[in-house]
């Protein structure tokens, strides 16, 4: 076993995300996060696959206005160390230290703002410590049953990740946008990656997903879900209407959780899986409303 770190020379010239990183120990590894704003409402922000903190730039100022904004990076992920051996990636372990990053920061009344695999991990978190949240903001993710089939879109993007011999994250990123990204965004996004021992996280994280035949952390996932159809606080599902790989969660986990019948019917135009990207000001607006509406 083997942490590596990105150079932080790697981050130096990157735009549009100014904010200077803060370390905390997980249990072994060290999870980098932002945290800008101050005030009662407390704003979790959870990027996913391969992404990092920065996904959510067009958003923080916005939110930062409304409270404070707390944006970690994924161990594996961004500025936070990184296993290097595969073998040390798991569901349990990412579960883990998100709930040890939420404790040493002692966040609680948390809005919680979450994508892709930060839903998988934050709603598990949500559903097993409803004590820390006081609202859900799901974009783009789901609570995995274990026992569902993944979109085709899905399979063939699990599989290209496996197989590529070099992980081209910038592609990954662009393919998943609907917005046309700048060669400066493309780096930025590859910038906590130097080298493929760095991609170990990213390598692994698809496969990862609780579902039929495969995956880790089912039996977390489905406790969690059980705890959310009984949730009492606010959620707002906020999906994108162009996402074919998570698209089909947004009914089921709006009709899972009883609140989120509450909040208005809103689909993002015009976006993709990473939504924060081609929406993140629209989408931050929203969430703003949502969080005014709901005190």
């Amino acid at each position: 076993m083997g942490l590596v770190h990105t150079p932080a020379e790697r981050f130096a010239d990157i735009e549009g995300y100014p904010y200077e990183p803060q370390y905390v120990d997980v249990g072994g590894p060290e999870m980098a996060y932002v945290d800008e704003g101050s005030g009662e409402e407390t704003f979790l922000c959870l990027h996913g696959e391969p992404t990092w903190g920065y996904l959510y730039r067009k958003m923080v100022p916005t939110l930062a206005e409304e409270g404070r904004v707390v944006v970690p990076d994924f161990v594996g992920f961004g500025r936070s160390e990184k296993y290097d051996d595969p073998e040390e990636y798991s569901f349990s372990m990412h579960y883990d230290s998100l709930v040890a990053f939420i404790e040493a920061l002692d966040l609680d009344d948390i809005t919680l703002v979450c994508q892709d695999w930060g839903g998988i991990l934050g709603l598990s978190v949500a559903g097993h410590h409803p004590e820390r949240f006081a609202r859900l903001v799901p974009m783009n993710t789901g609570i995995p049953s274990g026992n569902q089939e993944m979109p085709d879109a899905w399979e063939q993007f699990r599989d290209f990740v496996e197989r590529v011999d070099e992980l081209p994250i910038g592609m990954l990123i662009q393919n998943a946008t609907a917005t046309e990204l700048g060669g400066e965004t493309l780096a930025a996004y590859e910038a906590p990656f130097p080298t493929e021992e760095h991609k170990a996280g990213a390598r692994v994280w698809p496969d990862m997903v609780p579902r039929q035949g495969g995956g880790d952390g089912a039996e977390t996932t489905q406790a969690a879900a059980e705890r959310l159809s009984e949730w009492e606080k606010p959620a707002f599902v906020l999906f994108a209407d162009s996402d074919p790989i998570t698209g089909p969660n947004r009914d089921p986990l709006r009709n899972l959780i009883p609140t989120a019948s509450d909040q208005p019917d809103v689909w993002v135009a015009e976006a993709m899986h990473f939504l924060q990207e081609d929406a993140g000001e629209a989408i931050a607006a929203e969430i703003v409303d949502f969080v005014e509406r709901t005190r």
